[in-house]
Formats: structure tokens, C-alpha cells, sequence
């Protein structure tokens, strides 16, 4: 009898070790899945690295202004005035037909000179080729009599640009992250943005201009050589001479 109950106390032992296991799995996967899910809330490279995200250049409409003085006795432009804005209208595009402002002052001690310029400045807007109806003068109220305000010419035009640099949120030295600074590229892409001529290159390729046939086949026909002394896979002498690769 006692090896029977003997046999009975063992097999209890086993069933109790064997739910303590199970639990034990149990808690184990719980803590392995909450560990998991708080990984995955963590987003990785929130903060942008690269100096094109952090400055981008955008593309937008600008008004390009430029002030000319006006003298309190000025009766015309002169020839510095003339080739100021002249310079100014290098960089209108009369395809896109912006309007072109012309802002004159009114209530100070210049309005006699201001009025006279105007006219002329918009004599030389027409002879640059903006139509007069695009040319649109309006005037300003001075912010004191005895001032002598300038005349202020403006146009739209499309322009690329970043924003603004200087920005130092924080010491740079004071930091333990291997990532750039925030003014990091910022006047890179500045000066990228300024040198494009034509802003919509950023926005893609230009469309790839007609292929010159009769140039193509003179110079294929000057590679070759004349058709008397042509041979098949071979360069003409005239064309052997004139480059710096060996043949």
C-alpha cells in the first residue's frame, strides 16, 4: 500500500510543477509582448539629419522690388536711374504677363519730381517690351511732408529660396547626438537656390530640345572622312588629328 500512495504523491508533484511551468510561460511571453509593442511605439529618426529637409528650397511667387530716389527738383531720370531700371526688368519674363507696379509718392516735398520720373519710367517700361496694359501706377500717401519718399517699381516673378538662416536653438558643443546642427547647409542651399536661373529646373528635367539632323550627319560624315577614303571601322586622319585619344 505504501508504494501505491507513494506512486499517488509523485504524480501530484508532477501536476503542480507542471501549472507552475505553464504560468511561468505565461508571464514570460506577457512581459517578452509588452516589450515588443513598447519598441515598436518608438519611432526611429523623427528628428530629420539631412540638411535638404531640414533648409528645403521652394519654389514660389516673389515680388521683385527695387526704390529709385527721387530729388525734391528732379525733372527727369538720370542716366544712372535709367540703367538701374533697366537692370531691374532684365529679369522680367513679358511671357508670363505680371503686372508691373509702379508706386509714386504724394504729399511730400518731392511729388513734383516723383510725378515726372513716373511718366518716364513708364515710357521705358513699354520700350522694354511690358504692354501698357500691365503697367500699373499707383500712388502713396509720404509719412511726413518734408520727406522725400522714393518711387518703388515691383513685378512678380517665380523664385526659389530656403528659409531663413542663422537659427542656433542650441549649443552645438552641448550635445551628445552624432547629428548635424539645425543651421547645418542652410546657406548651401541658399546659394543653390540663388544661382538656378530658371527656378523650375527643381521641379524636373526640361523637355529635350529637337535633334540637329544636318550637323549631325556632317560630323558623322567628318568622323568617317570622305566616302573615297572611307573604310569600314576605321577613323578618318582628319578626325584622328584633331583629338587627344589614341586610335
Amino acid at each position: 500500500m505504501s508504494g501505491v500512495v507513494m506512486m499517488k504523491h509523485e504524480t501530484g508533484n508532477t501536476a503542480r510543477l507542471k501549472t507552475t511551468g505553464a504560468v511561468l510561460l505565461i508571464g514570460a511571453a506577457a512581459l517578452l509582448a509588452g516589450c515588443a509593442a513598447k519598441r515598436d511605439s518608438v519611432i526611429v529618426g523623427s528628428i530629420p539629419d539631412d540638411y535638404r529637409t531640414n533648409h528645403p528650397i521652394v519654389i514660389s511667387e516673389k515680388d521683385q522690388k527695387i526704390d529709385l530716389p527721387v530729388a525734391v527738383s528732379a525733372k527727369s531720370m538720370t542716366r544712372g536711374q535709367a540703367g538701374t531700371l533697366a537692370g531691374f526688368m532684365s529679369g522680367y519674363d513679358r511671357r508670363s504677363g505680371g503686372t508691373v507696379t509702379v508706386l509714386v509718392p504724394t504729399g511730400s516735398v518731392n511729388e513734383r519730381g516723383a510725378s515726372n520720373i513716373a511718366s518716364q519710367i513708364t515710357r521705358q517700361l513699354q520700350e522694354h517690351g511690358v504692354p501698357p496694359e500691365n503697367i500699373a501706377v499707383v500712388s502713396y500717401r509720404a509719412p511726413s511732408a518734408d520727406t522725400a519718399p522714393p518711387i518703388r517699381v515691383s513685378y512678380p516673378a517665380i523664385r526659389a529660396s530656403t528659409n531663413q538662416c542663422g537659427r542656433w536653438p542650441e549649443d552645438i558643443l552641448d550635445t551628445t547626438d552624432n547629428k548635424h546642427y539645425a543651421n547645418f547647409g542652410c546657406s548651401y542651399q541658399n546659394n543653390l537656390a540663388a544661382q538656378v536661373a530658371n527656378p523650375n529646373d527643381f521641379l524636373g528635367p526640361r523637355q529635350q530640345t529637337p535633334i540637329d539632323a544636318e550637323n549631325r550627319m556632317g560630323v558623322i560624315d567628318k568622323y568617317r572622312g570622305s566616302e573615297s577614303n572611307y573604310e569600314a571601322g576605321k577613323v578618318s586622319k582628319e578626325f584622328r588629328g584633331n583629338r587627344e585619344v589614341q586610335y
